[in-house]
Order: structure tokens, then sequence, then C-alpha cells
């Protein structure tokens, strides 16, 4: 061999064992840090899911959990027994906040809505409000033209 192709390739492995190097960096879990003893819970309750999530007074979301995450499929992730597990599953991850209290914030019509709510209760926190946001229409769409036969 010459001597170029000699430091051709060990130039290349110089490359390709720095880039391994780089690549494995750990993942760092966020610390928390801060104390939110009140926050908001917003449930939404649809015919398919529950979705909740917890948030501070600003807005900033601290965890949020659905029963898809947990584990359920199909028509069973619009339960209220998923809801509950749903709840329990936000609580673990939710822990370090140290969150008391919460209002509650409950948009949709599924059945997982009063279960969500139950579990809430359930898990250790105070519930302070209960707020239905759920939207309405006021006449809504325009409705599509009679049908002529």
């Amino acid at each position: 061999m010459t001597e170029k192709s000699i430091n051709k390739t060990e130039g290349t492995a110089k490359a390709a064992t720095t880039a391994k190097v780089g690549t494995a960096k750990a993942k760092k879990k966020k610390v928390v840090d801060r104390q939110v003893p009140r926050a908001n819970a917003y449930i939404q309750a649809t015919y398919n899911n529950t979705i909740i999530t917890i948030a501070d007074p600003n807005g900033n979301v601290l965890g949020w959990s659905s029963a898809g995450v947990v584990g359920f499929k199909g028509p069973k992730k619009a339960t209220p027994y998923a809801a509950s597990l749903v709840t329990k599953d936000l609580m673990e991850k939710i822990a370090a906040y140290a969150v008391k209290e919460v209002s509650v914030f409950v948009k949709g019509i599924g059945g997982g809505r009063e279960g969500a709510i139950r579990a809430l209760h359930i898990n250790g926190l105070n519930v302070v409000s209960i707020n239905d946001v759920t939207p309405i229409p006021h006449n809504g769409c325009r409705p599509p033209k009679r049908r002529r036969v």
C-alpha cells in the first residue's frame, strides 16, 4: 500500500469513532423544581376517547394522559373505568408538582366525563370547581337543501 491510501483509511476510522461518540448521548429527564398547589384540569370526553390534561394557572401543561396511552383500544377508551385509570396514570406523572387543588373544565359528552371527575377526587385532589365548556352551536351550520323525489 502506498502512503496516501494508509492515511485515507486512518482518517475514515477516526471519523467513524468520533461520529459514534457524538451520537451516543443519553436523554436527560426534565427536573421539576417548582411546586404548583393549584392547577386546572381539562377533561375532553368524546365518544371515542378520554383525554385529561393538567396545567398550571398560566396554562403551562404539567402532564397529560389518555385512554389510548393507558392501553385501551376501540370503544373501551370512552368508558368511565378507562377514565379512572387515565386519571391514576396522570397523577403518577404529576406527583413531583405536589398539586392539591384543581379547577375542572369538562368538554364533550362521552362516557368518561363524570368518571374522570370522580377519579380526580379519589386520587387525592380537591376539586374546587367544575365548568362545562362544551361548545354549543347557536343555530349552527346551514342544513342541506331539501331532497326532491
